[in-house]
């Protein structure tokens, strides 16, 4: 079982007994609850960590846990009411609202229920992080000398020198600046490159985070479509001169949701079409790091054949790591730079030193190609198996591209099929699935969900997984459920 999903129960079971115990009353020792539960030692403090959380269990250091005196009566809840006005007076004022919807980010950070198959997920299963790598280089990295002192706020030189060589190209040492994750660091590139109100192309479909993003921003995020070559370079064309957007945000590589990686035709196409329009092109580069065992050589970022400065690069090891290494990076030529320093600093002043030293201690170690090399081989035997069973069970939900790299598949329902009710029957058979709306800046063409195969535990919980969703699809379209899509449609 996942220490996760033990924790969550244990907390069920001693939630459920508090009542009997009277208020103040003292309940059995740690080691009492391991021994009755078969838990380890940790799964127990955790949990009764979320009850004192919840108000009903207070602990005393060397006495151990009680539960909690119920609250003193008589005192009113506040009014908030006021805040619903206020609120919505600044929506009215400002013209691009900055309510953010972030239901399609959370729907791949919350943890479901104990027992659901995660096809949900947005990073890799606890047996594929590198536990014991990590832990090892944070030991190591406490012992450096200053360890916990103040790093530069562009990040240590030796970092920044490691991520740009992963660039190549004309990008140094430099043009790099050390940022606390993916999200963080495309946060700080849209804060920098437009300004409230104005128009930012994007993907369509595209990575959720990043809309919330640039609506949090006041940002106009306007879809420019995706196929399986990438972006279409005649629609960005378009799509340039008819909003004078100075911003395109792109994942060339193994793009999130769809996978497609952007042809070689079309690479100085984007370049030159953004150069043209004086635009910035933000190139999320999230999943270099999670090509798959059969893969060819992915080609360079596009900041390596940039020599203008047009491209603002983010990268990140959190994917391929752990989702609690938050360190990222941007990479940026020119005048630009400054502004995203200047725009970092005031948010986070700096990403911590013991994280950007374990990083070095990570990266620099052996173990780290073997991860490497074990995600590769793993990520490309989940996808294989995912497509199969998917096939074999489902083939009413269309498949048009099997990505060589990311940790995903991107499945069209059939026409008419409602995304919502599958979802809801899908969680009831006991499997999370990331729905498509979110993924569209404006109207989606059709109903799609997103499976991870990261996020669970093999190839057996695919299969596992498969089988439930066949079920819920039975129970959505009562039967064998609609025809497939026909290819081109």
């Amino acid at each position: 079982m996942h220490e996760r999903s033990s924790v969550s129960e244990l907390t069920d079971s001693l939630r459920q007994e508090l009542d009997r115990y009277s208020p103040g009353g003292k309940l059995p020792s740690s080691r009492a609850l391991v021994e009755r539960y078969r838990v380890s030692p940790v799964t127990v403090a955790r949990a009764l960590a979320r009850l004192t959380a919840e108000g009903l269990v207070v602990t005393r250091p060397g006495a151990g846990a009680y539960r909690a005196q119920p609250p003193a009566g008589g005192r009113a809840p506040g009014d908030t009411s006021w805040q619903e006005v206020t609120l919505s007076a600044d929506a009215t004022a400002d013209p691009v609202p900055r309510s953010v919807d972030a239901s399609g980010v959370l729907v791949t950070l919350a943890a479901p229920p104990p027992g659901v198959i995660e096809f949900n997920g947005g990073y890799l299963h606890q047996r594929l992080q590198p536990e014991r790598a990590l832990a090892a280089a944070l030991a190591r990295a406490g012992r450096r000398p200053g360890a916990w002192g103040r790093p530069p706020t562009e990040g240590l030189p030796e970092l920044r020198e490691w991520f740009a060589r992963g660039i190549g190209g004309t990008i140094g040492a430099a043009d790099v600046l050390i940022a606390a994750g993916g999200q963080s660091a495309l946060t700080t590139a849209l804060r920098a490159l437009a300004p409230p109100g104005a128009p930012v192309l994007v993907e369509s479909p595209t990575y959720p985070g990043m809309l919330a993003i640039a609506r949090a921003a006041g940002l106009r995020p306007v879809p420019v479509p995706v196929d399986q070559d990438g972006v279409r370079p005649e629609l960005l064309a378009a799509a340039f001169r008819a909003t004078g957007a100075r911003v395109f945000v792109c994942q060339p590589l193994f793009q999130n949701p769809t996978g497609a990686v952007l042809s070689a035709a079309r690479r100085p196409e984007v370049l030159r079409i953004a150069r043209e329009a004086g635009a910035f092109v933000v190139e999320d580069d999230f999943a270099r790091r999670l090509v798959h065992e059969d893969a060819p050589p992915p080609p360079p970022p596009l900041a390596a054949d940039d020599p203008d400065g047009v491209v603002v690069h983010v990268g990140s090891l959190t994917k391929v790591t752990s989702p609690s290494l938050r360190v990222g990076m941007l990479a940026a030529r020119g005048p630009v730079l400054e502004r995203l320093r200047a725009i970092q600093v005031v948010d986070t002043f700096f990403v911590p030193r013991p994280l950007q030293e374990a990083t070095l201690e990570l990266v620099g170690a052996p173990a780290w190609n073997r991860h490497l090399r074990t995600v590769a081989t793993e990520l490309r035997s989940r996808r294989d198996t995912l497509a199969a069973a998917l096939r074999l069970r489902l083939p009413e939900l269309a498949l048009s591209h099997i990505p060589s790299g990311g940790y995903h598949l991107w499945l069209r329902l059939p026409d008419g099929a409602d995304e919502a009710a599958l979802l809801s029957a899908a969680l009831r058979a006991g499997v999370a699935l990331a729905p498509g709306r979110p993924y569209f800046c404006a109207e989606p063409p059709a109903g799609y969900v997103r499976l991870s195969f990261a996020g669970v535990a093999g190839g057996a919980e695919i299969t596992e997984g498969v089988g439930r969703l066949r079920g819920a699809c039975d129970e959505v379209w009562g039967g064998p459920g609609p025809a497939p899509v026909r290819p081109g449609r």
